[in-house]
């Protein structure tokens, strides 16, 4: 049984993820469709938040991809708008936690008004690519284009999965630079389902930083508590 897994899986894995792709128009959701279904999904899971700690691991590099600064944060959320945190460990150059304080704090005040932030017709305009596979998962590929010059918002694209309707990944560059001292930002967030909760759980940001080049900064989360509760988090995944 092991050895005919082994031999056959990745062709029909393969196939099946042609036939996905390869599907008709015809048959495929309107864009406006698919919005509705992801606004339904996004309702349906924040109503399933719950308070909860995250161990996350940042890892900044800079020129030729070396290693500056490893920072260990732990994050207490309380739904629906509370987060705090507090800096376990710091392991390099200080502009690794300058940078996660920055980033941990921004998150902090988008909470106060997500539906700034949110996905949706408010905030974006959408149009539909094409039909993809992210991690062997069926996926609708959309364009976001901001409907506003906002540092919170991003242009790019969304990985919708084609069952749940949840964003799996979204990448892009903000709307407008946060800073002068940063240009050709690009950033992409991964997320996941845990504990029946919809959770952004990795996150790859580069930038070139005035004066001291191109830094890229990755995120993960390694560990979630809920209560006495405690599972490690989902595969990180290296957009």
């Amino acid at each position: 049984m092991m050895l005919s897994y082994t031999v056959w899986g990745p062709p029909l894995l393969f196939l099946a993820t042609a036939a996905w792709a390869a599907q008709p128009a015809a048959t495929l959701p309107s864009t406006e469709s698919i919005l509705a279904r992801m606004h339904e999904a996004r309702t349906k899971y924040r109503a399933q938040l719950r308070a909860y700690q995250v161990v996350r691991d940042y890892q900044l590099f800079g020129k030729e991809q070396q290693s500056k600064s490893e920072v260990t944060a732990y994050i207490h959320y309380v739904p629906p708008d509370m987060q705090n945190f507090t800096i376990h460990k710091n392991k390099g150059a200080n502009i690794g936690e300058v940078i996660v304080r920055k980033i941990l704090e921004g998150e902090s005040e988008i909470l106060t008004n997500q539906s700034a932030t949110d996905v949706s017709p408010s905030n974006y305009s959408f149009r539909f690519l094409r039909t993809d596979v992210l991690n062997h998962q069926p996926c609708y590929l959309l364009e976001l284009r901001p409907l506003r010059k906002d540092a919170k918002l991003l242009d790019g694209r969304i990985w919708i999965d084609a069952s749940t309707y949840l964003i799996l990944r979204m990448e892009g560059e903000p709307a407008r630079a946060p800073s002068w001292w940063v240009r050709n930002i690009h950033v992409a967030l991964d997320f996941h389902v845990v504990h029946g909760m919809w959770l952004q759980t990795a996150l790859r940001s580069s930038a070139n930083v005035r004066l001291l080049g191109e830094h890229t900064l990755i995120a993960h989360d390694v560990e979630y508590k809920l209560g006495e509760l405690a599972a490690a988090a989902a595969p990180v995944t290296r957009p």
